[in-house]
């Protein structure tokens, strides 16, 4: 066989492979699915990544008619729900409900994963503020009250956090610095556990996303003090920003999304981002989200591993800065 004829041959061996793969991801995309879509929340129930999956799971549900299931499992500061779904068939029939927390973990923790090269973004969902709440059996009343108190019994208030190394506990050792205080940590399985802890009494504080806090806010079983970000809240207008209290730099933003396993099609992924996209656009799914005090937040996924990289990088800083260590 001659060199060109041997090049025409390869050429058109090569073309019926691409062929065939673009038919087989076409006929991917244009049938899934075809059966349970399970999404993985790594937290402990109550939380906002199994909230929010809920709310995403029963609108994919509704608009394709498979059945989407949300499972929980919590630990090892969403390690173990996370390595489940690095480890799963990359056929997107498998997802992982993520927040910032999934890529600030592997900055303090050994993982077995990668939080970035070992998933494929989907879409994000929401994103919000950060609240500081305190018990009501805390005297303070404002936010300038409760650091009097905090540098007065140094040492001796708590602050519930979703795990180490979670954002809400960098947030509250970050307005340790900010502040001048040395309120403890005291780490939890998920935000569920933190809260039913904070709620009893048993610690003082906690920072968290409101879609966490705010039914508690509003019964009165938890007395916020102040929010992250530029303007008050519409869902707790009453709460002042830390920058209207002069703490300009407790701004940590709490973003949540849907990540799928490294490998999953990306003709897949695609529809997959653009329902989701759609489901976000509604109003019915802007008021879910209003109503849990986030935000919806629009990305492809290309934009979204771009925030994965950009809040590592970030929350890397944040972590040597403030000397943060966490024991495996």
């Amino acid at each position: 066989m001659s060199v060109a004829t041997w090049r025409s041959f390869t050429g058109a061996a090569l073309m019926v492979v691409a062929l065939a793969w673009y038919a087989e991801t076409a006929h991917a995309q244009a049938t899934y699915p075809t059966h349970t879509i399970r999404i993985i929340s790594p937290n402990a129930p109550g939380g906002a990544t199994t909230i929010l999956a809920r709310l995403i799971g029963q609108k994919l549900t509704e608009a394709w008619g498979a059945a989407v299931v949300v499972e929980n499992k919590p630990g090892g500061n969403g390690i173990i729900g996370g390595d489940a779904v690095a480890k799963a068939p990359p056929d997107g029939y498998t997802m992982l409900s993520i927040s910032t927390t999934h890529v600030i973990t592997p900055l303090l923790q050994t993982t077995p994963y990668d939080a970035i090269k070992d998933f494929a973004p989907v879409a994000t969902i929401g994103v919000s503020e950060q609240v500081l709440v305190v018990h009501p059996s805390v005297p303070a009343k404002t936010l300038r009250e409760f650091i009097e108190l905090a540098k007065a019994k140094p040492g001796t208030l708590n602050y519930a956090s979703s795990g180490s190394g979670s954002s809400t506990h960098l947030a509250g050792e970050l307005f340790n610095q900010a502040a001048g205080t040395r309120i403890q940590h005291v780490p939890y399985k998920g935000s569920g556990p933190a809260l039913t802890d904070l709620v009893g009494g048993h610690v003082q504080m906690c920072f968290g996303p409101p879609s966490n806090l705010l039914q508690f806010i509003q019964s009165g079983q938890l007395r916020a003090l102040a929010i992250g970000g530029s303007a008050r809240l519409p869902a707790l207008p009453d709460v002042p920003t830390f920058s209207e209290l002069g703490l300009s730099n407790i701004d940590i933003k709490q973003w949540w999304g849907l990540v799928a396993p490294a490998g999953t099609p990306r003709p897949v992924i695609d529809k997959l981002s653009r329902e989701i996209n759609r489901i976000l656009a509604t109003p019915d799914m802007k008021q879910k989200l209003e109503d849990l005090g986030m935000e919806p937040y629009i990305t492809t996924p290309d934009q979204f591993k771009a925030i994965m990289q950009s809040t590592a990088s970030t929350f890397d800083k944040v972590i040597k800065t403030a000397h943060i260590h966490v024991d495996n």
